[in-house]
């Protein structure tokens, strides 16, 4: 096998993880949507973080060990833990309210939020070809809330929070990734959020207790989105960053398709043009962010 021929087949093998880990993580917003309807939020994110906290401990704490936890800013990792905690909460409200492929759409105001503040907090610049970019993207969300799109407006509202969570999130994020591992953070994320949603869910005791099915998809969901996560950071150590960032998009493509899978929705033409302006505009900008940061030869 020549070398050409190797360096192909892992560019994609890294875009066939990255794809699949969206793809999971797009079936997981759905079963969340279909869980949240009959049961107490708080109970699914307890087993889902849970679940994934077991299966980081029984997978890689034999061979990494300490490395699994250890972090050099805990305060800062731990605020980073509870705004994902907060933002899975709002999701599970959010999803009783909207379909999916829109609640995904919207939330990924987040990246262009991230890009403005990331100016004035981070001191990074931003090309005019990216400021438009983004104006397209802001442009596709406000065609998917317009009035009279059908959506519920307290599902809107906490859409558009669930954004602002996941802009702080990403923000903690970029700063943290300076000092502290990928895998590191997301043992962390998800042994906070398991302690946090255990205690929460103690006062929804008295809910009816979820059937078989219900508890097999509710442990479904835990795997899914850990194994998501671990196919995501893989796929960047086979393909650059350049090509694995644009395919992040797809999440809510994948995400609008099991909600027609699950539940038969199918968004009308103004909101399908709205989705594809965000998946250009966001796919955009993050070749764009790969492309500049690469030094000049």
């Amino acid at each position: 096998m020549t070398a050409s021929v190797a360096e192909t087949r892992r560019l994609l093998l890294g875009i066939g993880m990255a794809t699949c880990a969206v793809a999971l993580f797009g079936l997981g917003d759905a079963l969340t949507k279909y869980l949240v309807e009959r049961q107490p939020i708080e109970r699914i994110a307890a087993l889902r973080y849970s679940i994934g906290t077991l299966m980081m401990l029984a997978v890689l704490a034999p061979r990494m060990r300490g490395r699994l936890w250890r972090i050099s800013r805990p305060w800062m990792v731990l605020v980073r833990s509870l705004t994902l905690a907060f933002a899975t909460l709002v999701m599970g409200y959010t999803l009783r309210l909207m379909p999916v492929g829109e609640t995904v759409a919207i939330m990924y105001l987040a990246p262009f939020a991230v890009m403005a503040l990331a100016v004035v907090l981070l001191g990074e610049k931003v090309t005019k070809t990216g400021w438009l970019l983004a104006a397209l993207g802001f442009a596709g969300v406000l065609l998917i809330v317009r009035p009279g799109a059908a959506l519920n407006p307290a599902g809107v509202g906490l859409a558009l929070c669930l954004a602002a969570a996941t802009t702080g999130f990403h923000l903690i994020t970029r700063v943290l990734t300076r000092t502290e591992t990928p895998i590191a953070l997301l043992f962390n994320a998800n042994l906070v959020g398991a302690v946090l949603f255990t205690l929460a869910a103690i006062p929804t005791a008295g809910a009816p207790w979820p059937t078989l099915f219900d508890t097999g998809l509710m442990v479904f969901l835990g795997v899914s989105f850990t194994i998501g996560h671990f196919l995501f950071a893989s796929a960047y150590r086979e393909a650059p960053a350049s090509l694995i960032a644009p395919v992040n998009y797809l999440h809510f493509v994948w995400a609008a398709l099991m909600g027609w899978a699950l539940f038969g929705h199918v968004p009308d033409g103004v909101t399908m043009i709205g989705m594809v302006m965000i998946l250009v505009s966001g796919a955009s900008i993050a070749v764009m962010a790969q492309y500049m940061s690469r030094p000049p030869r």
